[in-house]
């Protein structure tokens, strides 16, 4: 399994991507891809309190996938660690290809 496992293309031209969080952490980014769940690991300084370990998720994202953070959404998981991120008007393909890269530059 790689990254495209963690990634649902949607009928209306957007992707689900699946994504792991661990709040409260000592660094900030993407910090690898969990095979077993098929998910991306975000590490995030922010609490879990009121929603700013969430903003904090998509700013990640946006941020290391140089993405419009407008374009990124929680749509589940708002109170859980495993959460699906909507990316809007972004291709499956091009999405893996970010992620590989971040995920490259870890190693």
């Amino acid at each position: 399994m790689g990254v495209s496992s963690c990634l649902s293309p949607t009928l209306d031209g957007s992707v689900i991507v699946d994504v792991e969080v661990q709040p409260s952490a000592k660094i900030q980014g993407i910090t690898g891809f969990n095979d077993w769940r098929a998910r991306i690991s975000v590490a995030v300084k922010a609490e879990a309190r009121d929603g700013k370990a969430n903003q904090a998720v998509v700013h990640v994202l946006a941020t290391q996938l140089q993405l419009d953070a407008r374009s990124l959404r929680i749509t589940s998981g708002r109170t859980s660690r495993l959460k699906s991120v909507r990316v809007e008007n972004a291709h499956p393909e091009e999405l893996v290809r970010q992620f590989e890269s971040v995920l490259e530059g870890l190693r």
